[in-house]
Order: C-alpha cells, then structure tokens, then sequence
C-alpha cells in the first residue's frame, strides 16, 4: 500500500473516532454475532452480584435468545447491581415475571433468563423495574471449587471417618429411638410451623410491652424499690394471713354445708315468693304513686311544688271546709232510724274563714263581724241526740258539729 493510501486509511479512521465521539468503548460496542436484532423495550434488573456478566450479553426465555444486556451499573445503595436490558417488542412477560443470572455451560458465558412466575400478574411493559427480592443467579463453577479446596486442604476431611465410625457406633441398637426421637422432632416442628402466625403475633406483642416497660423504667425502678418493703410486710405478717386462709376455707365448707341442708326450703321459699313478686310486678306505677302519696297524706302529692307554684306557699296552708245537709237525715242516717225523728235544731251559722296576714276580718254590710257561736242552743226539751249515740258516732257528730259541747 503506498504512502497515499495510508494515510487515507488513517483519515478515515480518526473521522470514524469523531464522529463516535467519547461514547466509543471498545469492543464491547460491537453487536455479538448470533444476538437478538435491535428494537424492543427495555427493562432494569437489580442483582446481589453480577459476576463475569457483560454487555451484550443473552436475555434469553425458556433458553430462546429474546434480548441482550444494555448496561450493568452500580445501584442506588452501592452494594448492588443494575442491569439494563433489552428485550424484543413482541415477547409478552407478566408484570411480576423474575430474573435469574445462569450460564450456558459449565465454562460458558452468563446471560439473564426472564422466567414466568406461577401466579402472573399484568404485562410487563417498557421502563419496568424487577426488584432484588425477584432476582437470584446460579452457583458459579469458581465458587464450587473454592469449596472444594477448602474442604480438601484444610477442611479436616481425614476427621470424616472417625466420625462416621464414632456415629455408628452411637446408633447401633438405638433405631427404635432414633426413629421415634425423629418422629416426634418431625411433629414438633409441623406443629411449630403451623402456629408461625400466632407465635409471630407473640413476638410482636412483646416487642411492644418491651417498648412501653421501657417508656415506664422511673415507674419500675420505685416499684422495685419499694417491693421488698412489701415482700418483708407480708412475711411478717404471714401467720395472720395463713390464719384467715384457713378462717375462709373453714368459712366455704360451713356455707357450703348449709347451702345443702337448706336448699329445698330456699326453693320452697323462692316458690312462695314467686306469686308476690309477679303481683308487686304486675302493680307497676301503682305501688310507687301510693307510696309517694304517704308523705303529703292527707294532701294529695301537688300540693307541694316549687316555690310560687304548689298549693302550699310559705309554712301554712288555709283549709275551708263546707258542710251542708240536714242534721236529722244524718243522725237517721247514722243510727239507723226511720219513724222517730229528731226536733228540728237550729241552723248554725256559717264560720268564715279565717283572715290571712295583713288582712281584715270578714264583716257583715253593717261592716260588724260575724258572732261566732260557742255552743249549741240550750232551749231543746228533748235529751241531746249526742248523748244517745255510740261512742264512734258520737266522735263522727262531734267533729261535724265542730267540737260543740
């Protein structure tokens, strides 16, 4: 090649080199020959490690090539990886699909596999994010051997015999009980994972009695203070104490004896009560009205009210009593007569009332008061009807007549 077309070559290269600019990163911007074609949407994947993982790496589905990796960069927190791919525009994967990093052979190279989960959810879409917790990658063959040398060079591995042979020796004429231990270490861990739920609930409800016993610690410190003070009181005080547990116990057999020899004549009791309750029931209303009514008797219960307002203003009351019959029909009426009646006796004069406070008393229209009369008139030839009466009639005549002699 002459010196011509050398350096044309060299043009066009550094052309090449400005117009790729700063973005030119070697020969891992060249498409891998054998991978998905472009276009699609893309897709972040964050991984705990990515190992030898690089771009333009295989996304593959059900181990069909669908995409390839983007760009791995370092995540938000610094101690994970995030992976950008692209996956081809006509694969249809769930919202929820995982991820997971593998290899195609035991020395081959690492791609990403999209896996569908058995419950899908939703269509995963362009920019969607597939978190750690649905991410993993297998165990690298470096990690396998790195095992393996530690457990051959410096893993005790002349030790497994002596054990094997000491564990034999363990469990020979012990399988019944080995296998019994095995079989109720097996329920005992059923059921320990059955109640997971309550006994996370348990940790939980003493995470939060820590918490307030650790908001109260002034609180605790005097009641532990003062505890043995209380402890010493009761140990001083402890024969008194055994004596009224015993006292109590003596106490419940007694009552309990009585209980059952007076059991059938507490039922009788009950029985013969019953009849009275159901009537003191069935009065209602009526046995409270008449009971209230006893402390205003003989006034009914509105005669007292608040102060302007009841029949009683003040500490007196004024009572008019009006009387008007004949006193002949009520002494027949009274002892029982017919054919023998009584001399006509004088109309008595009717008593006003008496004046209240402040006020004058009551005058005829010769503005004179009223003579009140003091006893009865003495011109009746025949015996006083009073003196013939039994002795509840005559209390009755005397109170009508006003007391009269």
């Amino acid at each position: 090649m002459s010196r011509r077309g050398t350096a044309l070559l060299g043009a066009g290269l550094a052309g090449s080199l400005l117009l790729s600019g700063c973005s030119f990163r070697g020969a891992a911007d060249f498409p891998l020959p054998g991978g998905a074609g472009g276009g699609g949407y893309e897709v972040k994947v964050e991984f705990e490690d990515v190992l030898d993982l690089v771009p333009q790496s295989a996304v593959k589905v059900n181990d069909v090539t669908v995409g390839s990796v983007r760009e791995i960069e370092l995540g938000k927190d610094g101690y994970t990886a995030v992976v950008t791919i692209q996956v081809q525009k006509d694969v249809e994967l769930p919202e929820n699909a995982t991820a997971q990093l593998r290899q195609t052979s035991l020395l081959g190279e690492k791609f990403v596999a999209l896996e569908e989960p058995a419950d899908p959810v939703g269509r995963l879409k362009d920019g969607a994010y597939i978190e750690l917790e649905r991410t993993d990658r297998n165990v690298d063959i470096e990690e396998v051997l790195g095992a393996l040398s530690l457990v051959l060079n410096g893993g005790s591995l002349e030790q497994l015999q002596v054990i094997n042979s000491e564990l034999t020796k363990a469990l020979a004429g012990r399988e019944t009980q080995v296998k019994d231990f095995l079989r109720q270490l097996s329920g005992f861990v059923g059921g320990l994972d059955q109640q997971k739920a309550k006994i996370v609930d348990a940790l939980d409800a003493i995470d939060r009695l820590t918490v307030r016993l650790a908001a109260r610690t002034d609180t605790l410190d005097v009641a532990l203070r003062d505890l043995p003070k209380g402890a010493a009181v009761l140990a001083d005080e402890r024969e008194q104490l055994t004596r009224v547990l015993k006292g109590l116990q003596d106490l419940g057999s007694v009552a309990t004896r009585v209980i059952r020899a007076t059991q059938q004549s507490t039922i009788a009791d009950l029985e013969a009560l019953r009849p009275i309750l159901g009537s003191l029931a069935d009065a209602g209303q009526d046995l409270p009205n008449a009971l209230e009514l006893l402390t205003t008797y003989p006034f009914p219960r509105t005669v007292a009210g608040p102060q302007g307002k009841g029949g009683i203003r003040g500490d007196y009351a004024n009572l008019y009593v009006t009387i008007d019959t004949d006193l002949n029909d009520l002494l027949d009426n009274l002892l029982g007569r017919d054919n023998n009646p009584l001399p006509d006796l004088p109309v008595l004069p009717t008593v006003p009332p008496l004046p209240l406070p402040g006020q004058q008393p009551q005058q005829d229209q010769r503005n004179r008061p009223v003579p009140v009369p003091t006893a009865l008139p003495s011109t009746l030839d025949q015996p006083d009807p009073r003196e013939v009466l039994p002795g509840g009639s005559r209390d009755l005549l005397r109170l009508l007549l006003g007391g009269l002699a």
